[in-house]
């Protein structure tokens, strides 16, 4: 018993200044952060040696939500969202997709395998300014059909200003509850095979009362505005989407690729004996071997589709509101325009959305680590 004390005490002696650093560094950091963003620490006095700041509690929140002169911002959010669906969808599918392909061992396989996963060693500053290049308007991209004898193309692909998908902020609690809803029903298919019980009493049916409530008594909820603001899915982020696909699609490939290399070869000649075709072999067998790497790679892929701030920066630059992205917007309304406190509240509604991602991945992992 006392060797093993001793042991505790040792490894917390040794733990005990990163547990200090990591402390103040981070926790402290962000604790700060949420103070500030609590005051109206901002305009002409920002910059003074003791600047006078009074606490106005969730205000700045409330202003970047439902602010007249905040709509900017509300886009920026809206953009994020699209930007981390499209980056998780198109990087995760293709990524699998040409590891799938580079299973099958072909010749020159390490030499596609470091083609594939050579953009991920680029900054996003390279890589944003190599597209900006290839999706000019009036070259790159846009120039290729006259090679073979048509028109050039005319899509605006970082500057454009149509949009699709458009809703009315007005309703995001409504808006709110069918997303709710819908992941609480997606959520419950999922379970339903091999826990139906608990599928319909803890997902389906909770989703179903609430897409039902939304849908029959949406028009009595609140209106978070008091006019109608309409935000949606600007076709120009469709080459910042596509740049960063690019990048990361070879990162995804590597991590399946090694998935599926760990993958007994046994196992597989054991379903190809069974008469499983290549096809059913990946999609019944190898795939759902490998839902822990798909769970890392939409955490990692989610995290980053957040802090999208230097590609956006070199393709489109600062001021392009049609691409905007909230962590360019703190970086804007920080440094630029000196207004601390609605800076750091940006920041911590991009932590929020963060830990949306990160903390149910975070608490899985213990529950299983706890019941192993």
């Amino acid at each position: 018993m006392r060797e093993a004390s001793r042991d505790r005490l040792k490894a917390f002696l040794t733990l005990l200044p990163s547990i200090i650093l990591i402390g103040v560094f981070v926790y402290g950091f962000i604790g700060n952060t949420i103070w500030i963003s609590m005051t109206d620490w901002g305009g002409d006095g920002a910059l003074a040696l003791e600047p006078e700041m009074e606490f106005v509690g969730l205000a700045n929140y409330s202003d970047l939500f439902t602010g007249f002169l905040s709509s900017g911002f509300r886009q920026d959010l809206v953009n994020a969202v699209y930007y981390s669906v499209m980056l998780l969808a198109g990087a995760i599918g293709l990524g699998m997709f040409i590891a799938i392909l580079l299973d099958q061992k072909p010749k020159g396989e390490d030499l596609l395998r470091t083609i594939f996963l050579y953009p991920m060693s680029l900054s996003f500053i390279v890589s944003g300014t190599i597209w900006r290049w290839l999706l000019a308007p009036q070259g790159g991209v846009n120039v290729l059909p006259t090679y073979v004898g048509l028109p050039p193309l005319t899509f605006q692909w970082t500057s454009s200003t149509k949009a699709v998908l458009e809703f009315n902020w007005q309703n995001l609690l409504q808006i709110f509850l069918y997303i709710a809803a819908f992941v609480l029903i997606l959520t419950g298919l999922w379970v339903l095979k091999t826990h139906p019980h608990r599928a319909v009493k803890r997902w389906l049916g909770p989703g179903v009362v609430i897409g039902l409530f939304a849908w029959l008594g949406g028009s009595l909820l609140p209106q978070a505005l008091f006019m109608e603001e309409t935000h949606g899915f600007n076709l120009a982020t469709l080459g910042i989407i596509m740049a960063t696909v690019w990048q990361y699609a070879g990162y995804t490939m590597a991590l399946y690729l090694a998935g599926f290399n760990g993958i007994s070869q046994d196992l597989r000649d054991a379903a190809m004996l069974d008469g499983a075709s290549t096809t059913a072999y990946y999609r019944h067998i190898a795939i759902p071997m490998l839902k822990p790497i798909t769970i890392s790679a939409v955490i990692i892929l989610s995290h980053i589709s957040l802090k999208m701030f230097d590609i956006i920066f070199a393709m489109t630059g600062p001021d392009n509101a049609q691409t905007g992205h909230p962590a360019l917007s703190m970086y804007m309304t920080t440094f630029r325009a000196n207004d601390f406190a609605r800076g750091a509240a940006i920041a911590i509604v991009l932590f929020m959305v963060a830990a949306m991602f990160i903390v149910p991945y975070v608490v899985s992992q213990y529950r299983q680590r706890t019941r192993g």
